[in-house]
């Protein structure tokens, strides 16, 4: 435990603390903004949409190089 020598040396922890706690808030707060854009449904639909793009440009090249009967 700190040993305090003058009311000074407390009220400049006790400000640091409070600075230190307001700095922990903001950064929770940020990071709940964060985790709430990372679940909005265009988020999790990317990587979907991605692949099927990926996969129907393969699909239309394969129809265009294959024999018609």
């Amino acid at each position: 435990m700190k040993q305090y020598n003058s009311l000074k040396e407390i009220n400049h922890d006790l400000k640091r603390l409070s600075l230190e706690r307001q700095i922990a808030w903001e950064e929770m707060k940020g990071l709940k903004e964060d985790f709430k854009e990372s679940i909005q449904p265009h988020n999790l639909f990317a990587p979907v949409l991605s692949w099927a793009k990926q996969y129907g440009i393969l699909y239309l090249i394969r129809l265009l190089f294959t024999k018609k009967k």
